[in-house]
Order: C-alpha cells, then sequence, then structure tokens
C-alpha cells in the first residue's frame, strides 16, 4: 500500500512549476537559516551582540521555521473549489483527498496544514461552540474542546473515511439554527427546507484542522477551504482574519452557472478589496468539450468566457483562469500530459508560482535581511574598532622598544588620560541610557493590554443589549480614533526618546571617534494601518443592507467579539515593535562602549606592563601582532557572512555587497507580519 507521505512516481508527470516553487523556497529559507547560524557562531559574536539580539536572532530562526504560504480558496457551493485543492495539490494521493462530490460538500472552514509537534490527525470543533463569545483564535489555543480522530496515511480508504466528516449536517428547528446565527431567511433552499420538514440544515462541525504530512505542507503551504455564502456569513473571523491573512485567494466561479448573485456578494464582500493577491479561477471548461466543436473554437469560446467574467468582476483578465480541475486531477492520477495539458491547470500553478511565492520571497528577504544585516553592521563597526585600537596599540609598543623611559612613560600617561575621558563619558551614557529606559516604560503603558481590555469593556457596555450596526459602527470609530491619537502620543515620546539617544551618539562621535550614527526612528504606521484596515471592514459590515435592515444581534456580537481579537492583536504586535525599537535605539552605541572600554583597559595594562618590563614588552608585542592577525581574519569573516546573508535575498534589481550596510533603516516587524496569520493553526 502506498503511504501519502510519497513524491509522486519518478516515472510519472514531472512535478508542477508550483510545487517545484514551493520546494525552492522552502530551501531558500534553509540557506537563509544557514546564514543566520554562520552569524551566531562567528568567533567574535560574543563581543558584538548583546542578549536582546541574540534572542531576536533565535526568535528570526524561529520566524523562518514556522514560516507558513497560505492560500484560500472561496467560492459558491458547486464550483468544484474543493476538487481544484485536490487537483493542485493532493494529486500524489492518487485519489481524491478531500471529499468532493455534486451539491454542497465542504460545510465548515478547514485549515490544512503540517505541524510536526503533532501526529497526523483531523480536529474537528462543534458547532455549538457558536453559542459561546469565545472566538477562533482563543479557542486554537483550547484544545480539549476539539474532537479529535487520528489520520491512518498508510491507507487511503482510511483517509477518505476519516476525512468524511467535514461534510456531515444535521437538521434542527427553526430556534436552534437561529441560535446559532445560521437562518438566512433570503436563502430559498432554507425556506424550502423549514416549510417541507420543519428543519433547517446546519454544518455539524464550525471549523475542522488537518495536520497532514504532505511534503508541500510540510515546506510551509497553509490551504484554506472555505465553505459557501450562508456559513461563510456565520463566521465573521474569516472575514476578519483568515481571509486578509491569508497571502492569495483564488476566487472560483464555474462555466455551467456564470457568476451567479451569490459568486458577485462573494467576490464584492470577502475578496475585492480584503485580498492583496487574487486569482479568479474559471471551472468547469471541459463542459464545453462536447465534441461537436473542434478544440480551436472551444478555446474561443473559454476566452469569450474570460473576458465576460473579468467585466464583471472588474478584473484584468490576465487574472482569470479557465480550467477543469475534476480532468486536471484525473490526468495527474493517470498521468495523462495532453489532458493535463488540456485542463489549463498548468498555466494557474505557473501564475501561483511566479506571481505569489516570488512576491512573498522578496517581502520576507527583504525584511529578515534588513534586520540581521543591520546586526552585522553593528558588529562591524565594532570588529573595526577593535583592528584599529589592536593596530594603535602595536603602535605604541614598538614606540616604546625604540623610545627612551621618559617618552613610554608618556604614551602611556596619554592612555591613562583617555580611558578617564572615556570612563566620564560612560557615566554620561548610563545617565541617559536610565533617561530612555523611564520614558520607555511610560510609551509602553500606551500600549498594555490591560488598558486595552477596560477601554473594549467600556465599548461593549457603551454598546448596551442593542448590537446594532449603528451601535457597532460609531464603536469602532471610536476605537480607531483613540488608536490614531494613541499613535501620535507614542511617535511624540519616541522622537523625544530619539533626541536622547541622538545626543549619546554625537558625544561618542564628537570626542572618542565612532562612527557618527543617527538612533533609527519609531514608525507606528502598521498599527494606524491595522487600524483604519478595520474600521473599513466594519463599515462594509456596517453598510451591508442585510445586515441593517435585519439587524441580526448575534452576527453583530459575533463581529464585533471578532473585531476585539483582532484590535487586540494590534495593540499585541505594535508593543512588541515598539519593545524591538526601544531594545535597539541605543543597543548598538551599548555594545561599541562596552568593546571599547575592554579594549582600552587592555591597552592601558599591556603599555604598563611593557614600560617596566623589557621581556613583557616583547611577549605583548607578539601576543598584539597575533591578536591584530586574528581580528582581521574574524572581520573578513564576517563580511563573507554579510554577503552569503545578501545573496540569500536575491534582490532583483540589486547587487549585494558591504555598502548595502550604510542604510540605518530598520524592518522590526515585517518579518512578523508577513509571515505569521493571527489566526495561525496549532502552530505556535
Amino acid at each position: 500500500m502506498q503511504t501519502t507521505d510519497s513524491t509522486p512516481n519518478e516515472q510519472g508527470l514531472a512535478a508542477s512549476s508550483l510545487t517545484a516553487k514551493i520546494s525552492e523556497y522552502s530551501q531558500w529559507r534553509e540557506n537563509l537559516i544557514a546564514a543566520i547560524d554562520e552569524y551566531i557562531d562567528w568567533p567574535g559574536h560574543s563581543d558584538s551582540v548583546d542578549a536582546v539580539q541574540e534572542l531576536r536572532l533565535y526568535d528570526i530562526k524561529g520566524v523562518l521555521k514556522r514560516d507558513q504560504l497560505v492560500m484560500a480558496f472561496l467560492a459558491e457551493f458547486s464550483r468544484g473549489k474543493t476538487e481544484t485543492i485536490n487537483a493542485l495539490f493532493f494529486s500524489d494521493f492518487n485519489q481524491r483527498l478531500l471529499p468532493s462530490a455534486p451539491g454542497r460538500t465542504t460545510m465548515c472552514p478547514t485549515e490544512i496544514f503540517w505541524d510536526p509537534r503533532e501526529e497526523a490527525c483531523i480536529k474537528l470543533l462543534p458547532i455549538e461552540t457558536r453559542r459561546t463569545d469565545d472566538s477562533l483564535t482563543y479557542l486554537k489555543t483550547t484544545q480539549d474542546v476539539w474532537h479529535k480522530i487520528r489520520l491512518d496515511i498508510t491507507s487511503p480508504d482510511a483517509m477518505k473515511q476519516t476525512l468524511g466528516a467535514l461534510v456531515q449536517n444535521r437538521e434542527v428547528d427553526l430556534e436552534t439554527a437561529k441560535s446559532l446565527g445560521f437562518w438566512n431567511e433570503d436563502d430559498p433552499s432554507m425556506r424550502r427546507s423549514l416549510a417541507e420538514k420543519g428543519t433547517v440544515e446546519i454544518p455539524v462541525w464550525r471549523h475542522a484542522l488537518i495536520n497532514y504530512p504532505h511534503p508541500l505542507l510540510k515546506n510551509g503551504l497553509v490551504v484554506v477551504d472555505t465553505p459557501g455564502l450562508n456559513t461563510m456569513g456565520a463566521e465573521p473571523e474569516l472575514t476578519l482574519s483568515i481571509i486578509p491573512n491569508a497571502h492569495a485567494v483564488l476566487f472560483l466561479t464555474a462555466t455551467d452557472t456564470g457568476i451567479t448573485k451569490s459568486d458577485m456578494q462573494i467576490w464584492s464582500e470577502y475578496v475585492q478589496k480584503r485580498a492583496a493577491h487574487k486569482l479568479v479561477i474559471l471551472n468547469k471548461i471541459d463542459i464545453l468539450w462536447d465534441g461537436l466543436e473542434t478544440e480551436s473554437e472551444v478555446d474561443v469560446l473559454i476566452q469569450k468566457q474570460i473576458q465576460n467574467t473579468a467585466h464583471e468582476l472588474g478584473l484584468d483578465a490576465r487574472n482569470i483562469f479557465a480550467i477543469s480541475a475534476q480532468k486536471a486531477l484525473v490526468a495527474k492520477i493517470r498521468k495523462d500530459e495532453a489532458l493535463l495539458k488540456r485542463s489549463g491547470i498548468g498555466l494557474l500553478e505557473e501564475a501561483l508560482a511566479n506571481r505569489l511565492i516570488e512576491s512573498k520571497h522578496e517581502i520576507l528577504g527583504r525584511s529578515v535581511v534588513t534586520e540581521c544585516s543591520n546586526m552585522i553592521r553593528s558588529s562591524r563597526k565594532v570588529a573595526q574598532m577593535r583592528v584599529a585600537t589592536i593596530k594603535s596599540q602595536l603602535t605604541e609598543l614598538r614606540a616604546i622598544q625604540g623610545q627612551n623611559r621618559d617618552t613610554s612613560k608618556e604614551i602611556l600617561a596619554n592612555v591613562v588620560a583617555e580611558r578617564k575621558r572615556y570612563e566620564a563619558s560612560v557615566l554620561t551614557f548610563n545617565q541617559g541610557s536610565e533617561r530612555i529606559k523611564q520614558l520607555s516604560e511610560k510609551l509602553l503603558r500606551h500600549l498594555s493590554l490591560g488598558y486595552l481590555d477596560a477601554t473594549l469593556e467600556q465599548t461593549k457596555q457603551d454598546m448596551g443589549d442593542s448590537w446594532t450596526t449603528v451601535g457597532l459602527n460609531r464603536s469602532m470609530r471610536a476605537l480607531t480614533k483613540l488608536a490614531g491619537n494613541l499613535a501620535e502620543e507614542i511617535k511624540s515620546e519616541g522622537a523625544t526618546i530619539k533626541k536622547h539617544a541622538d545626543d549619546l551618539y554625537q558625544l561618542f562621535w564628537s570626542k572618542h571617534g565612532f562612527e557618527k550614527t543617527e538612533a533609527i526612528a519609531l514608525d507606528m504606521s502598521n498599527f494606524v494601518s491595522s487600524m483604519q484596515n478595520l474600521e473599513k471592514v466594519t463599515n462594509e459590515f456596517c453598510s451591508d443592507p442585510l445586515n441593517v435592515l435585519t439587524e441580526k444581534h448575534f452576527l453583530i456580537r459575533k463581529f464585533y467579539l471578532g473585531l476585539g481579537a483582532q484590535i487586540q492583536a494590534a495593540f499585541e504586535q505594535s508593543h512588541a515593535d515598539c519593545n524591538q525599537w526601544l531594545n535597539v535605539v541605543i543597543g548598538e552605541l551599548k555594545t561599541q562602549i562596552g568593546a571599547h572600554k575592554k579594549s582600552l583597559d587592555k591597552r592601558a595594562e599591556s603599555l604598563m606592563e611593557s614600560h617596566s618590563n623589557a621581556d613583557k614588552l616583547l611577549k605583548n608585542l607578539e601576543l598584539t601582532e597575533k591578536e591584530s592577525l586574528k581580528l582581521q581574519t574574524q572581520s573578513g569573516q564576517l563580511d563573507a557572512t554579510l554577503l552569503k546573508l545578501m545573496q540569500c535575498a536575491k534582490f532583483k534589481d540589486e547587487t549585494p555587497s558591504t555598502a548595502d550596510l550604510s542604510s540605518p533603516s530598520i524592518a522590526l516587524n515585517e518579518v512578523k507580519s508577513s509571515t505569521i496569520m493571527h489566526n495561525a493553526p496549532f502552530i505556535g
């Protein structure tokens, strides 16, 4: 029996461009981690990096290892969405991994990923959890509420049977459907079912997590399979976090239905303005293969369908891909090259590979390389400072060797005087550092979760029991205004901290010859942007005539609670970003001061010994020459590591060089915001 944890048969079809690109992307991340490890293992690392920076490097490595590439699939029922997922990613299973059949299949949102810390399994969240105020984000951290079923990856039949749970549904009375937020009086099928049977069909499960050791999933791919419009509308967190945090959204329509009213509603409410990278899939083109038209005539019909779809959705036709997911899956299983080509899936895979992965590659590469290269730049300053100091020490020792005792006393006196001046400056630094610490504590209090919780609770009380779109919109506007004011106040306090830091940099540049540097500025734009986006989503939700007219209190309450979770995530991220900025604002100077003071002490000690003892002078000369060679070698090793790191970034229009390190800018939050979903599965 073939296991599912295997690569496609070598005699079969070649790996798709998407599969190859995901594998290449995974290998690139490993190379980037190796470059960071090389910096961590660099011999001079401990003398040029403090404990906070050390932890940050390991944090960045952790981010790279947990990096995910999230693709969300959206469509109304019967558009072939699940079949498309099977064809794109899981054809080497040699049958359908996810249940796909005519009519309604996936009944609950499903995330498919791989977490090596846990066995292969499917976790199902009971629909009854919708009665509580707990968000999906929170429930994902509470494992005992999930129904867990182990996956037997050695048996395709057992896998198929277990995954059949995704389509389970049940009949409930009208009151139960309303209490769980599933009754939609505008849905003809619901009204018909209620009239004929006195019941309404709802899903058994609220959310599903599939942990499956497929090669693509092991490389960081996460697939989000969403249900149709009715179920999506009942789960506001899809709108607020899961879909917006996806790196690509694929919206499916079907050749046999065209763009229906519900298709257009999904497009306008969930995709058009919410997804940064979006592609439209026109599925089921095989219905045109009736044998009555030639292939060229069919191609003309398909192109006409693409143009019509582009016009209706207001999208460039180059972002629309006509495929037959069912024929593509059959072709991959049967190793039929001709059928695979005719299915059209190759163009879709190529677009995903070239547009999505390369874009994410560049974002992650730039953010990681920017931050790590700034650390290396700081280490290079320390290394160069040590090289310059050791050269001065060599010059002084050689001068003592060739001069009389009075001259050597003068050299020693100059070094001692220099050390005393330096100690006076260090005292000034310590005083300035303490002031910055006090200002930092005040700054971080603005973003404390205790303050936010009190604000959200007050907002909740202001809404009372009404739970109307008017109250929701008013509350969100107030929160956004509060966040904007907070950001301005934090920026102002950050500018004050930067001024204090700049004064310290200026002191050590003017009096001790340090490189002229300015502290980096605090950037609050991501926080402001996050809050503005949430306000925009809320405005759209509150402007929806269906929500305004029916005033669905259950749905509005759920939306508000989901909104609160996203606001908390924005505050937490901003708190982490500000804390990271505060750690680095004078961190580089602090490291240089420590290294310079250590060199001065060593230099004075060596001169004092050499001044009184000729044998010691010869020995110190020998040791200093060896130390000089060692430091120069270390400096060269660091430059080599830097170039390796820059080459890993693969910037398209830039040639890596050490000159690229002159910029003081640093991407403190891009790494996290570009790679981690706030609502990620059990991957922490």
